[in-house]
């Protein structure tokens, strides 16, 4: 298959009861949007205003997910031609608002919403949660989705000729660079800790594409970079997380963000990347090009920055370091680590560290299941080199995928992301999150 980043085409009709329950669903999204419409921006609604769009968002939302839950496969077939085209999430939901009007918010409609703080937006994206939702619960949509979310992107193939010859890459928040087969790259955010966003996501699956691409590469390497942040200046650091001052903004989104970095890079690094139609090797064998992965946790891993972690085959860390998941605390859910945690440390410490906000010193027992070794931050760079030596054997990437197969079943986490489409999406518009980052936004 190959991937298609256009929208699918106006103008196709579901058939049967599917275009049926489309045409009484068209009804109520139109009487919902002239309500909406008719009332002032979200900022400037009373009390009583914001009672009754919240009435009107909970009926055309209650309609959506009936649809979604009973005719998600039809609607995934109309907009991939019968599941023969590839679309991205961010494509998908385009085709999605092109094709059937009012399912989900359009680009212009989502490009004006941008332009506002968290709090002033209508939470567009909750119906994107909903339609999304629906087709990862579909056990035939679901999967054909995560299978096209594991392609290379446009981008990353644009680039790979140029990356082959030079085996460097130099972009605004991620550096990569092959050397004797190890990709190495590095989170370079200087200025916020590496704290990440949309401009991160897009770095960072570019460069773990272009790793897995290249047939000299075997082994990558991820490390945070030297900070010119004030308290960390000539340090390195991993990742402080979500970036909180672009929330406030209004800047990470959904489909940009939340969802395109699980089932983007942190799914490639897991699962591997596609092999591209008609390139050579024995694609039967297997369908994506994958490796081991090692992780360099200096300072501390905070948040995203700790549920990368997760999807790591070896994980070092200086002593001094430390990991959090704040995401509770901050309101939102911590990506796919209330999966893939409890799988690692157990229930009992797993709800410690979401739940009740546990920091987990890198030296301490408790991060024995988080972190594979420990050492002084002068013997960092020697650590990393034993570890990426010992990747390289012949029989690592067949058992890192039987283990992933057991650890990580694709099913699964198939179920997993349908939920956390939604949930995720309804979290962002919290008042508690919106409260919260207010203040942030107040502070930074």
């Amino acid at each position: 298959m190959t991937i298609d980043h256009s929208a699918a085409p106006a103008g196709t009709a579901l058939a049967g009861e599917a275009g049926r329950a489309w045409d009484a669903l068209g009804g109520v999204l139109r009487d919902a949007d002239a309500f909406l419409r008719g009332l002032p921006e979200p900022a400037a609604r009373s009390a009583a205003q914001r009672t009754a769009a919240a009435a009107a968002h909970d009926r055309a939302r209650a309609a959506r997910t009936r649809f979604m839950d009973a005719h998600a496969a039809a609607v995934y077939a109309v907009l991939t031609a019968g599941r023969t085209r590839d679309l991205r999430i961010d494509a998908l939901v385009e085709a999605a608002a092109e094709t059937f009007p009012g399912l989900v918010p359009t680009a212009a409609r989502l490009a004006a919403e941008r332009t506002r703080a968290q709090a002033d937006k209508e939470g567009l994206e909750i119906d994107q949660g909903i339609f999304l939702r629906g087709v990862l619960r579909s056990p035939v949509a679901g999967p054909h989705l995560l299978d096209a979310m594991l392609a290379p992107t446009g981008r990353a193939l644009d680039l790979l000729p140029e990356f082959a010859r030079t085996g460097t890459l130099d972009m605004e928040a991620v550096r990569l660079e092959r050397r004797d087969g190890v990709a190495y790259l590095t989170m370079c955010r200087d200025d916020c800790l590496n704290a990440e966003d949309e401009r991160q996501v897009d770095d960072m699956e570019t460069a773990v594409d272009l790793a897995h691409l290249d047939p000299s590469v075997g082994v990558g390497l991820l490390r945070g970079g030297e900070m010119s942040h004030p308290r960390y200046r000539g340090r390195r650091v991993f990742s402080a997380g979500i970036n909180l001052k672009r929330l406030h903004a209004g800047e990470i989104s959904l489909v940009g963000f939340l969802l395109r970095r699980e089932l983007g890079y942190i799914a490639k690094l897991v699962r591997g990347v596609r092999v591209p139609d008609g390139a050579d090797g024995a694609a039967w064998q297997w369908p994506t090009v994958d490796m081991p992965w090692v992780a360099a946790v200096d300072a501390f891993a905070i948040g995203g920055g700790m549920q990368l972690l997760q999807a790591f085959d070896h994980v070092i860390a200086e002593a001094g370091a430390y990991l959090s998941l704040p995401a509770a605390q901050e309101g939102i859910i911590p990506g796919a680590s209330n999966y893939r945690l409890t799988r690692a440390t157990g229930p009992r410490i797993s709800r410690q560290i979401i739940l009740s906000g546990r920091r987990i010193r890198a030296a301490e027992p408790a991060a024995e299941t988080l972190v594979d070794e420990v050492v002084e931050p002068p013997e960092m760079d020697a650590a990393i080199a034993r570890s990426l030596d010992r990747m390289r054997g012949a029989a690592v990437v067949t058992n890192r995928r039987m283990l992933n197969l057991a650890d990580d079943p694709p099913e699964e986490f198939r179920r997993y992301m349908a939920e956390f489409a939604l949930q995720q999406a309804l979290r962002i518009y919290g008042q508690d999150v919106l409260a919260k980052v207010g203040r942030f936004g107040r502070t930074a």
